[in-house]
């Protein structure tokens, strides 16, 4: 059986809108796109580098998928190629509601069955990987469909921008996976994995 791993750029106010661009997205006015690019750190380059080089295929959200598609098939050599060649190998999977163009070579769209097809997918594939793609994360951490969440915490508050855990997120008690990690730019690596178990008064004592 495989495992779904979700890797997310966020803010220290849980903020995970547009980290890379401006452009990205600026839906409901979103005034700080590209908020991490001044605390690019080397712990987390090596850290997102080795984990898309371990996958063996890539989930993503329709807009996350639109970004990618438009940039990586084009930048395989160079200091992004590594991650641009094996996003080129993988197949590539895209979770939406409606119809899409699907322009990046070995993509597919997942069917409405969302359950369903995470659970195909952790069988055809060991460690499928999701990036970025926040309302496609949402839904999985609402269904417990996901074995690893990698959160990179960035030492920034925006104060505004769609959030990992938005008011009315599915309440859930988290188990860290490993130590966290923090990188020289502040920059702190945490590793989760789901419990099943919802939170609620533990007995002191």
């Amino acid at each position: 059986m495989g495992r779904i791993s979700i890797d997310l750029f966020t803010t220290l106010d849980g903020v995970a809108q547009a980290p890379g661009a401006p452009e990205e997205d600026p839906s409901s006015g979103f005034e700080f796109g590209g908020w991490q690019a001044p605390l690019q750190d080397p712990l987390v380059g090596e850290r997102v580098l080795a984990g898309i080089l371990e996958m063996d295929a890539l989930l993503l959200g329709r807009r996350t998928y639109d970004i990618f598609a438009a940039y990586w098939p084009f930048h395989l050599d160079g200091p992004p190629g590594p991650i641009g060649r094996r996003f080129a190998e993988v197949p590539k999977y895209v979770a939406s509601r409606g119809p899409l163009e699907l322009s990046w070579e070995g993509s597919s769209l997942l069917g409405s069955d969302l359950v369903a097809e995470v659970g195909a997918l952790r069988e055809r594939h060991e460690d499928v990987h999701v990036i970025g793609s926040i309302g496609l994360v949402q839904t999985l951490l609402a269904h417990d469909l996901f074995d690893v969440l990698n959160l990179w915490m960035h030492p920034v508050v925006l104060g505004q921008g769609r959030k990992v855990f938005p008011d009315g997120a599915h309440p859930e008690r988290l188990r860290l996976l490993s130590p966290a990690e923090t990188g020289e730019r502040g920059v702190v690596a945490l590793r989760y994995g789901p419990t099943g178990e919802r939170p609620g008064a533990g007995v002191m004592g």
